[in-house]
């Protein structure tokens, strides 16, 4: 049996269309009073199974999903050893920069060296400012990084940012992207080496559905 590692929150519905699409309805998963960590597909063939985003590439990478649908985010921070095989292109967002609206800085290069970069992000961060070769020391967050330069504990945050209202709403502004995310469909690389085709059959569907989308766009 396929086994689907799905995200729960904003990639769920735009995931669940794809797969529906490719023949694996996981719509039950959508109802409000599911409680089921792992629900079937309505063929039988498949199951899905309901995890946070940044849980999804460790199932797929362990082998307890042979797919999963997760953000570039999480694949770029994690580093795990899943293989990407189509960008989805929805759940768009941004990598960014960002400090507080007073506080003059314009441009990464403007921020002072050794000074405090808060993030959820570390690893991306890191590889950014040491490409930046700008020394500073990163303040890992797991709640709202936001808070970091509002309370003057950090000058600077580095956090995935959708319309920018939170951050305006804090008083803060993005001055750099590090990168662009969607959400992509990744697989297991031993399983899909080892497939007999019904893999292969899903990822060419989903990736066939995904060139007519971009074409209506």
């Amino acid at each position: 049996m396929i086994t689907v590692a799905l995200a729960k929150g904003a990639l769920l519905k735009d995931s669940v269309a794809r797969f529906s699409e490719a023949g694996l309805d996981f719509s039950a998963v959508l109802d409000q009073d599911n409680r089921h960590l792992m629900v079937p597909s309505v063929c039988g063939r498949a199951r899905a199974l309901l995890v946070r985003n940044g849980d999804v590439p460790v199932y797929v990478a362990y082998g307890q999903a042979q797919l999963g649908v997760v953000g570039y985010d999480v694949l770029k921070e994690h580093q795990m050893p899943v293989a990407q095989l189509v960008d989805l292109g929805f759940g768009g967002c941004r990598m960014a920069l960002a400090v507080k609206a007073s506080s003059g800085y314009q441009r990464s290069t403007d921020l002072p060296p050794h000074c405090r970069v808060a993030s959820k992000f570390t690893n991306c961060a890191r590889e950014f400012f040491n490409e930046l070769d700008l020394p500073v020391e990163l303040v890992h967050l797991t709640g709202s990084v936001e808070l970091g330069p509002i309370t003057g504990m950090a000058e600077a945050i580095v956090d995935l940012v959708a319309t920018g209202r939170t951050l305006r709403d804090n008083g803060l502004v993005a001055i750099e992207d590090l990168f662009q995310s969607t959400a992509r469909l990744v697989g297991h690389p031993l399983a899909l080496r080892l497939d007999c085709g019904e893999l292969q059959s899903i990822v060419d569907s989903i990736r066939d559905q995904n060139d007519q989308h971009k074409e209506s766009v």
